[in-house]
């Protein structure tokens, strides 16, 4: 049996879609119910029941399901080992990250990489935390860094780090030596992400109510030009205090003195399961390991381990 059949039935009970494995793996949807016909008939059982948007492995088919994961796990292990010198790697490598992690520590863990596995190609992906956990799901990546868990089967999550957030603006805006009071930000315009992103969310209670905000909003979805527009005066902002570090520096920016501390943002990492067992093991523990070299070197009140 073809090692890309079992790999196709791995996919197929991951995504529970024939549409979508055939996406992912670049294939047609014949071609794969061809593969899974292929494989009952060297079983001579069912291992799907579908029908009426219904798909359903059978308990024949978790059996297979569990040998094959093993089976491709082993192969790939075997791969990593015959190809530990020359660097091997099954690539390309899709990651997906938010703009905070884009400007930190993922040139870092690019660098990482390439020393490892000299002939990885890498894909890279900037974009929101929506985007990227329904790219993850449809199978556009094997890595994403955002703000949400990829809770669905198949796929696992873990605390890459953590980013303290801090309200900042630009000095001909506020008083550095004032300690501003919630009500007081509340009557400051408002920069932020836009209203269904995560960091919105965190920004909403922070005030108690969102009508505070409606008229003094103004939603960006990138951190790139929010941190302009908190430079030029346009209003303040709560960003992840690494990624102004150089503005709080050069004195573009101020932090705000607050009388309630904005919660810190957790970067969540979430990966593949199911295919690529071994390769994706060592990406993950490459980023683990960058993300901790990351927050060893800046300051520990900005960027930790949690």
């Amino acid at each position: 049996m073809r090692t890309l059949d079992m790999k196709t039935f791995v996919v197929l009970a991951r995504n529970r879609h024939f549409g979508r494995t055939a996406e992912e793996l670049n294939t047609t949807q014949p071609a794969i119910s061809s593969r899974l016909a292929a494989i009952e008939r060297e079983f001579d059982c069912r291992l799907v029941e579908r029908g009426e948007g219904r798909f359903a492995l059978t308990l024949d088919g978790e059996h297979v399901l569990r040998h094959f994961e093993t089976i491709l796990e082993n192969v790939e292990t075997l791969r990593g080992e015959i190809g530990e010198g020359a660097g091997h790697a099954p690539g390309p490598l899709r990651i997906g990250a938010i703009d905070s992690v884009s400007s930190t520590w993922m040139p870092l863990l690019i660098d990482s990489l390439h020393h490892t596995f000299p002939k990885l190609k890498i894909e890279m992906t900037v974009d929101g935390t929506k985007p990227l956990v329904n790219g993850m799901r449809k199978g556009d990546f094997d890595l994403v860094f955002c703000l949400h868990p990829v809770l669905d089967d198949g796929f696992r999550n873990y605390t890459a780090c953590v980013f303290q957030m801090t309200w900042a603006g630009s000095p001909k805006l506020i008083d550095p030596d004032r300690t501003y009071s919630v009500a007081a930000l509340a009557d400051m315009p408002i920069i932020s992400f836009p209203k269904d992103s995560p960091p919105y969310q965190m920004v909403a209670p922070y005030f108690h109510d969102e009508q505070v905000l409606a008229s003094k909003l103004t939603s960006c979805n990138s951190l790139y030009a929010i941190i302009n527009l908190l430079i030029d005066g346009f209003g303040v902002g709560a960003v992840p205090s690494v990624t102004i570090s150089r503005e709080l520096n050069s004195g573009l920016l101020n932090p705000i003195k607050v009388a309630k501390r904005f919660p810190p943002m957790p970067i969540i990492a979430s990966y593949q399961a199911s295919t690529q067992q071994d390769f994706i093991r060592r990406v993950v523990r490459r980023a683990r390991e960058t993300a901790e070299h990351y927050c060893a070197k800046v300051n520990p009140a900005h960027a930790w381990i949690d």
